[in-house]
């Protein structure tokens, strides 16, 4: 199978992309999270502030500061204990535990992990892993790194006004394992919704911040001593919180940086983990993958030219025109609920669908590496919606535009019962659903544009997209559920995506719910 017909099969068409006959092996399952041996611990502080409202810069960046914004961006936050009693043919199932994160992932297998190089107060500059499972930092190499980290990026950052930066990585077994090559997909997507919550902590903390998907991948993962058969770094971003250069105007911006002149500064890394599984099977496909979506030379360096697409002339509806929303995000993350088939039909406002479709799409605008000026483009990754019970709004199917604040009329009806049966499971009854959101991409991939890397960060910006859905769904006293297990032809014929060039990223189905039975104990102090 060629890796352009793996990619169209991951969309389109899984049981050809997956090995056959992988069984799982829950017994042999792996940890959600990485926890390395023999290095140097920092504990960070438990007292975490309980609300989160500010967006002003830090009077004093310390230790503290980053221990308390890295938690609410990746820490276990809770330990919740829930029954499924229609999931089970035990007349006493038994409870379901799971550790909760504010960023949701696909199964709750979390492939993804955080690493951090800090120059902060009351720790030594250098390189660090957040140790989820004991809330601290594990120290790689003890260094600055400014020089090496500019090189690697292209010379397109100035670090020294920056006090650290997050690389976000895959660890391919960690949710392989279960999901087969669908994991390919799913890391992706997970990692936007990681880079999502990120960013929307980064601006409660008065932290700048912005992506850059293009960087020596070779390098950053030496840099950090990762074993590319087994992970790498899928973002870089810098934190700061005073002006910084985005792009430089240095003699050097132009000059030519490969990974294998680079890694030869710094001597290799031998550090150990504890992975948990005792057989690790091979995934050839996601490591070939991620072989060919490298880069190796600064000089693969692209910036990204939007296609035009032209506008359609169905019917539109203007949304009324609303405040950004003010919300405590600690309270939004906290309530974020996937509701499965725990939704409950109620009848939504006009008012409630155009905030949460303007908050998701506003807060959306981020600086990034593709673009060539900062909120100067419309987005790559767009909305589609077929609602039902909107106060106002006939049922149909619909497209957002967003820098308009319009919905585009594309097919009039009650559209639920033909997007249940596009479902490859009935896990959610979307009959009690009023809002179904697709978050919609380039059908290509921007593959032409950006060879098979065009794929993944497509897929981490759909999930930050996702990410900020659900946060303004939460805010809204909504939940919403994030679904891959959808006929994304189905869903693509219902929007006539065709005509744009698009297909449908990933299904969200968004509505009021019903709590579910669970017992759950929040683990900060």
């Amino acid at each position: 199978m060629s890796l352009e017909e793996f990619l169209q099969n991951l969309h389109f068409n899984i049981d050809k992309a997956n090995q056959p006959n992988l069984e799982v092996d829950w017994e042999d399952a792996p940890l959600a999270y990485k926890l390395y041996r023999g290095l140097p611990i920092v504990p960070l502080s438990s007292e975490v502030p309980l609300t989160l409202t500010g967006e002003e810069p830090p009077a004093r960046l310390d230790l503290n500061r980053v221990g308390h914004f890295l938690w609410y961006v990746f820490g276990f936050t809770q330990l919740s204990q829930s029954v499924f009693p229609m999931d089970s043919t035990e007349q006493d199932p038994h409870p379901v535990q799971s550790y909760r994160r504010f960023a949701p992932s696909g199964g709750a297998l979390y492939p993804n992990e955080l690493y951090v190089y800090l120059k902060v107060e009351g720790l030594p500059d250098g390189v660090y892993h957040y140790d989820v499972a004991h809330h601290s930092l594990v120290c790689l190499r003890e260094g600055n790194f400014d020089s090496y980290l500019a090189r690697a990026l292209g010379n397109r950052c100035d670090f020294s006004s920056c006090f650290g930066i997050v690389f976000v990585s895959t660890m391919f077994w960690k949710n392989f394992f279960k999901y087969n090559n669908f994991a390919y997909r799913l890391q992706g997507l997970d990692a936007g919704v990681l880079m999502g919550q990120l960013m929307e902590v980064a601006k409660r903390f008065g932290f700048a911040s912005g992506v850059y998907f293009q960087f020596l991948d070779t390098a950053i993962n030496h840099l950090l001593g990762l074993s590319e058969l087994e992970e790498s770094v899928y973002s870089v971003i810098p934190l700061s919180v005073e002006a910084t250069t985005w792009s430089a105007n240095g003699r050097d911006l132009y000059k030519n940086v490969t990974s294998e002149e680079l890694k030869k500064e710094l001597p290799a890394i031998q550090a150990e983990h504890f992975e948990r599984s005792l057989s690790v099977k091979e995934y050839p496909m996601i490591t070939a993958m991620n072989e060919v979506s490298k880069l190796d030379s600064t000089n693969s360096f692209r910036l990204l030219e939007r296609r035009t697409i032209p506008e359609r002339m169905e019917l539109t509806v203007e949304l009324p025109q609303v405040k950004s929303l003010t919300y405590d995000l600690a309270e939004a993350c906290g309530n974020r609920f996937s509701p499965d088939m725990d939704f409950v039909l109620e009848k939504v406002s006009q008012q409630q669908l155009a905030t949460l479709l303007q908050e998701a799409t506003t807060s959306f605008s981020y600086r990034n590496d593709l673009d060539e000026a900062y909120r100067s483009n419309v987005p790559r990754v767009t909305i589609y919606s077929c609602l039902y019970n909107v106060e106002g709004i006939s049922n149909g199917a619909y497209d957002y535009d967003s820098a308009k604040h319009i919905l585009r009329e594309i097919y009039p009806g009650d559209h639920r019962l033909h997007l249940q049966t596009g479902m490859s499971l009935d896990n959610v009854n979307l009959l009690q659903v009023p809002l179904c959101l697709h978050v919609a991409g380039d059908k290509e991939f921007y593959q032409t544009e950006l060879g098979h890397r065009g794929y993944r960060i497509q897929q981490m910006e759909a999930g930050m997209l996702v990410q900020r859905l659900l946060l303004a769904a939460s805010a809204l006293e909504m939940g919403g559920h994030p679904l891959l297990g959808f006929d994304a032809n189905l869903s693509d014929e219902l929007y006539k995506m065709d005509q744009q060039g698009k297909t449908s990223l990933i299904q969200i189905p968004i509505g009021p719910y019903r709590p579910r039975p669970s017992l759950s104990g929040s683990l900060h102090s």
